[in-house]
């Protein structure tokens, strides 16, 4: 009887193990899968903000003409940016952080054109891209949630046993460039 009794409970904490280990293992596969989704919301609005750049930057070059520079330095960081898509949040946040400087620069120009400023294609072009960096913003917000989520889950006891068999690693956030982190003071 006694036998009966002890194979019952290593029976039970079998099961309760066994729970406890598929239980684990489908959160860590729920908060990758959330990292990754929030992934592909940001990369969904740096391509809209990679494809709004080619009509600001033509709108201004017919007002601008001989600001050829910071012409060709946003048209160079928007290609860069697109380029580094697939690289990794590190990659990508530097690439984009050059763009967001270059922008800068370009809406600078707005300043010293007045008729510019006035051009309607041109603030309904600069409304679409500060709407778009809103959106940037809230999704950077986002992944960067989920990959805290997802990060204590693979880092904590018991659920980081289960992530050590199972091939979960750490994911980075996704980071302002040293240069996005700079107070950018555009006024139109």
């Amino acid at each position: 009887m006694n036998g009966l009794i002890v194979l019952g409970i290593v029976v039970l904490l079998v099961v309760v193990l066994l729970w406890w280990a598929v239980a684990s293992y489908n959160a860590l596969v729920k908060a990758r899968t959330q990292v990754d989704a929030s992934w592909a919301q940001i990369d969904v609005q740096l391509k809209r903000r990679h494809s709004l750049i080619p009509n600001l930057v033509e709108t201004v070059k017919g007002y601008a003409a001989h600001e050829r520079g910071t012409l060709e330095a946003v048209v160079a960081a928007r290609n860069a940016a697109a380029g580094s898509a697939g690289g990794g949040p590190a990659q990508q946040g530097q690439a984009e952080g050059f763009l967001t400087q270059a922008l800068g620069r370009l809406f600078a120009l707005a300043e010293a054109y007045p008729n510019l400023k006035a051009d309607q294609n041109f603030r309904h072009l600069q409304e679409e891209l500060a709407g778009t960096e809103e959106k940037i913003a809230y999704a950077r917000q986002f992944y960067n949630s989920a990959v805290q989520t997802y990060n204590q889950r693979t880092q904590t006891l018991p659920s980081n046993i289960i992530a050590g068999v199972g091939g979960f690693r750490a994911r980075p956030y996704f980071e302002a460039a040293a240069g996005e982190r700079a107070d950018v003071n555009v006024r139109f």
